[in-house]
């Protein structure tokens, strides 16, 4: 019996730590450069400089290293006079899998700030959760928004 036991622990103790070394998290931080495509904006009556915006976007991620990878996204604001909350749905697609997210945020004074919460992933980020930054960057362009991501992505075991 003492022989079976020692077994069996010895048993979950390996099954643990395989489970453990499969399952990792890996933080991604790039800078996203983001385009409207299919963007409406409605002007609120009788409320000055209130807008609700909505509409498709399509962003350019590129990590220091020169790697890419790019995002499809649905976003939607409400906004007074430039600042306000947002929220939308993103999927970053990049060469080993791609993650979807779900994120809020606000503009204030011009800045942007929010938060994403990682839904899912495929790949290498298969069943992917986890969290992650959005903050506006210095943007040199007009038409596009620069932003700095960083992403904590968390993959299970198998």
């Amino acid at each position: 019996m003492r022989n079976f036991i020692t077994f069996f622990v010895s048993s979950v103790a390996i099954v643990v730590a395989a489970s453990t070394a499969v399952a990792g998290e890996k933080v991604l931080e790039f800078k996203l450069v983001t385009k409207p495509v299919d963007v409406k904006v409605i002007e609120a009556a009788n409320v000055e400089g209130q807008t609700v915006v909505s509409g498709k976007f399509f962003g350019v991620a590129v990590f220091s290293d020169g790697h890419i990878g790019v995002k499809e996204f649905v976003h939607s604001g409400d906004m007074l006079k430039g600042s306000g909350s947002y929220y939308g749905y993103s999927t970053y697609t990049f060469e080993e899998g791609a993650i979807t997210a779900r994120y809020t945020g606000a503009v204030k004074d011009g800045k942007s700030n929010g938060e994403y919460t990682i839904l899912s992933g495929t790949g290498a980020y298969a069943n992917a959760t986890g969290t992650g930054t959005i903050e506006s960057a210095p943007n040199p362009f007009k038409g596009v928004n620069l932003l700095n991501i960083k992403l904590v992505v968390r993959t299970p075991g198998s």
